[in-house]
């Protein structure tokens, strides 16, 4: 590992604190260095608050130093005025001499000029140390910018023998399977408060009757999406409680008039997933878990929709039930949890990108 390398992955250290409250910012670390040693370090806390490289110059006590030391940053400092000045010019007003970036800004509409401004203001700037592993740290990020839609992460259980669950055709008919086992039911939980949506079709809603809420883990309860076409979705059912906002997507005025529900009007002859995508794009919905069923999971795998799945393959088996989508398990990352085994996916887009 290099010197260079070694500071970089301080500042990837240092970005990983902030995750869960920059969104919809990335999580950014930085470091400053004189003469090999860290004389301020800091990250991006949260969102509309101090960038990474306003912390890390604010904690160096010597600001003496500055004109002499070299700064690492593992995003592109910006050059535009959002909710904070552009940290760019903040670079060069405190005349730090040289700048050691990971990774550009994948905003097309900003990429490279944060770079650009310092390099005109004479100072030298390294650009591609640990470029990958920063380009993996903020993966949602860079979906977002790249494609203006929300990171989609893809989640279920199935059985030894390919079953998502027992073939019902009515909630009273019979329990829902029990596939999960304790440990990866609560480490769910725990992914539902890493994002922002989590999203499920009208056979799952009315047969499971969720809540999909995040209460078996610490954190904020996602915004529930529902795709509910004709209106099928009882207004008692679980997922309407006043736990966390709802986004209905429908065909038609939608009749449950509740404060936190928001009805969303497609075309379910168009392609439904990108407009959903859109919508809640609009919505400042930036990552969303697909829940189920068989069916919308089958529709994002399909259309190539996806960047992350969770797949849980338990020892149980059921016999007979839903079919499992199907999903190349091929360079997946694998996991034990007592009798499941969780296998980790990365889409081929978001592999590619960076």
């Amino acid at each position: 590992m290099t010197i260079d390398e070694k500071f970089m992955c301080r500042c990837l250290q240092l970005a990983k604190k902030g995750e869960g409250f920059t969104r919809p910012n990335p999580m950014v670390g930085a470091v400053i260095v004189h003469n090999g040693q860290i004389i301020g370090e800091g990250y991006h806390r949260r969102f509309a608050e101090a960038h990474a490289e306003v912390n890390a110059i604010r904690s160096v006590k010597n600001t003496a130093l500055l004109p002499s030391s070299t700064m690492y940053v593992s995003l592109e400092p910006c050059a535009h005025h959002g909710k904070t000045p552009p940290c760019a010019e903040l670079v060069i007003e405190k005349k730090i001499p040289k700048v050691v970036i990971a990774v550009s800004d994948p905003n097309p509409q900003v990429s490279g000029k944060g770079i650009e401004m310092m390099r005109d203001a004479g100072i030298d700037v390294t650009v591609g140390i640990l470029r990958k592993e920063a380009g993996e740290l903020n993966r949602a990020f860079f979906v977002n910018q790249l494609y203006n839609r929300p990171y989609v992460i893809l989640k279920w259980a199935q059985s030894a023998d390919g079953f998502i669950d027992h073939k019902r055709s009515a909630a009273e008919e019979k329990a829902p399977a029990r596939i999960s086992n304790d440990l990866t039911h609560s480490i769910v939980h725990k992914f539902r408060t890493r994002v922002q949506g989590i999203m499920v079709g009208t056979n799952t809603a009315l047969l499971d009757n969720p809540k999909l809420t995040a209460r078996k883990w610490f954190g904020d309860n996602p915004t529930r999406i529902i795709i509910d076409r004709e209106a099928k979705i009882p207004p008692d059912a679980a997922i309407f409680n006043d736990d966390a906002r709802v986004i209905v997507f429908t065909q038609s005025d939608y009749p449950i008039k509740k404060g936190n529900i928001k009805p969303i009007i497609i075309d379910f002859n168009g392609d439904t997933n990108r407009q959903i995508l859109k919508h809640l794009y609009t919505e400042k919905i930036y990552s969303v878990i697909v829940e189920g069923g068989a069916r919308l999971l089958s529709t994002f795998i399909e259309k190539d929709l996806w960047d992350e799945a969770y797949v849980e393959i338990s020892e149980k088996e059921l016999i007979s039930g839903v079919n499992a989508p199907e999903i190349s398990m091929d360079n997946a990352i694998i996991k034990k949890y007592l009798d499941s085994t969780q296998h980790h996916l990365k889409n081929k887009i978001t592999q590619n990108f960076l």
